[in-house]
């Protein structure tokens, strides 16, 4: 499970993350609290760089309180490249729902 994870969930979290940065700015344990709802058990050594690496590609905006100290919280907003790429996403995600989903169960799934 460890090399699918890697693989793939590494990438629906990150869609994930960019829809919800999308709607409003999110943290660090939101994000945890909100993947492990829907079954994704990440751990906060794998989502912290990932918010990182998010943010170093300019798809999201951190923003933590400067009189908070080191662990002060972070709250991440999506950039403009950001809902640029969330955009691409959602259309190939629906084009790979189409196929992989509904051709999957048949014709009449389709229609």
């Amino acid at each position: 499970m460890n090399a699918v994870n890697r693989e793939v969930l590494l990438s629906f979290w990150k869609v994930h993350i960019l829809h919800h940065a999308g709607e409003a700015p999110v943290h660090g344990q939101w994000i945890l609290t909100e993947l492990r709802r829907h079954g994704y058990d990440i751990s906060p050594g794998t989502l912290y760089p990932l918010l990182s690496r998010m943010e170093r590609l300019g798809w999201l905006r951190c923003k933590a309180d400067p009189d908070g100290g080191r662990r002060a919280r972070k709250d991440y907003r999506l950039t403009s490249e950001g809902r640029k790429v969330l955009g691409l996403i959602r259309e190939q995600i629906k084009e790979l729902h189409e196929e992989v989903v509904l051709e999957a169960k048949g014709p009449k799934a389709r229609a």
